[in-house]
């Protein structure tokens, strides 16, 4: 009976997390004092202020990029996020540029 039920309380921890929503989103700019996203030309990805605007919305802690990474930590990220970017540009239905740009940012 004990089973059952963490059984249970485990199944609705993971629907919970599954189906909740934070991901508050923000102003995608990319030119101008306050801008949050790189242009695909320098890279695309996210601006420190970018993040930084996204986290206090958030409550998330989104790092920079990880180019040469100088920890276990950041290498595992790093191969991570290669792996990931990689998929999109192989099943993207058009030119993908603003991923290519953040592999290539990465140094992927």
């Amino acid at each position: 009976m004990l089973l059952d039920g963490l059984i249970h309380i485990n199944y609705l921890v993971r629907q919970t997390m599954a189906t909740k929503k934070h991901d508050k989103p923000i102003e995608h700019k990319t030119i101008g004092k306050g801008k949050t996203y790189n242009p695909t030309d320098k890279g695309a990805g996210m601006t420190a202020k970018g993040r930084a605007e996204y986290n206090k919305k958030n409550g998330s802690n989104l790092k920079p990029p990880a180019p040469n990474p100088k920890t276990e930590k950041d290498a595992g990220r790093k191969a991570s996020f290669c792996a990931r970017m990689e998929g999109v540009v192989a099943k993207a239905k058009g030119p993908a540029e603003r991923a290519k740009a953040s592999l290539k940012n990465w140094n992927c």
